[in-house]
């Protein structure tokens, strides 16, 4: 069965998906006022993981207001979606959209591929940020005309708000983006005083709207953080209910080390 990108036009109106079970008739007071956009004829997977089902979605105002049977219902627009799968949209686990999504702002590359939620920030993150780290970038930057005007995700992220956004997105705060911040790319450890700036600078973040702390522990300078020093920082993402995501710091001959790490760093930071 082929999925296309009719399915987008589910989650990229906003809004509930999916108000109603599969097995209810459709609400007649909404059937009453009439639809926008009725899509007909396609096999629905609604995301709770129950098998697929026949209906009709009815679209109102740009969010999803009823769906069951609409054949009666009024309507501007018909979509005939035979053959095809009308889902929510999918949700990128590690997308790194962040700059890109300042050049286009719909950002086509994830919507055609029905790509409609983007998790992003994997260890460098957008955000916190400094003149040194942007001096040291400028290389990337300039590829993409973009200047940046933030130091923090809440300023970040009302940069999006202001020039509109095609998908959804949430942000790890960046262990290295951290650790730049106070420490700069050397292979050095951070002194008692510099880790406070370190975890303060999670804490802040989180506070902007993080949703936790990411390492990506083979690319330097990531992999001159010790494990104390993770276990520090996803402390701080912990108190305000962060989790912790990580590319290990082996993917060969040590990633039972590099595994047992990360699960210490879950088990002593008290974080998922």
């Amino acid at each position: 069965m082929r999925i296309t990108s009719l399915f987008l036009l589910m989650l990229s109106f906003g809004g509930t998906l999916f108000p109603q079970s599969p097995s209810g008739a459709a609400d007649t007071t909404a059937q009453s006022e009439g639809f926008d956009i009725v899509i007909v004829n396609g096999h629905i997977i609604d995301g709770t993981g129950s098998p697929w089902y026949a209906g009709q979605v009815g679209i109102r105002a740009g969010r999803i207001a009823t769906i069951g049977n609409l054949s009666t219902a009024p309507r501007r627009q018909t979509i005939d979606a035979k053959g095809k799968v009308v889902a929510p949209g999918f949700i990128d686990m590690l997308g790194q959209s962040e700059l890109t999504m300042l050049v286009e702002p719909r950002l086509p590359s994830k919507i055609f591929q029905g790509i409609t939620t983007e998790i992003t920030g994997e260890g460098n993150s957008v955000a916190p940020v400094n003149q040194a780290m942007v001096a040291a970038d400028r290389a990337g930057y300039d590829h993409l005309k973009i200047t940046p005007d933030w130091t923090t995700l809440r300023e970040y992220f009302a940069r999006l708000e202001r020039q509109g956004m095609g998908i959804n997105l949430a942000s790890y705060v960046g262990a290295t983006s951290v650790r730049r911040m106070v420490l700069g790319d050397a292979d050095v450890q951070p002194t008692p005083a510099q880790l406070v700036q370190m975890q303060a600078l999670v804490r802040q973040s989180m506070q902007d709207g993080a949703v936790g702390l990411s390492a990506a522990l083979q690319y330097a300078p990531a992999p001159y953080a010790r494990t104390d020093e993770l276990i520090a920082l996803a402390g701080e993402a912990a108190k305000l209910g962060g989790i912790y995501a990580t590319h290990m710091r082996s993917e060969g001959d040590a990633e039972p080390e590099a595994i047992d790490e990360a699960i210490r760093i879950g088990r002593e930071a008290h974080i998922p």
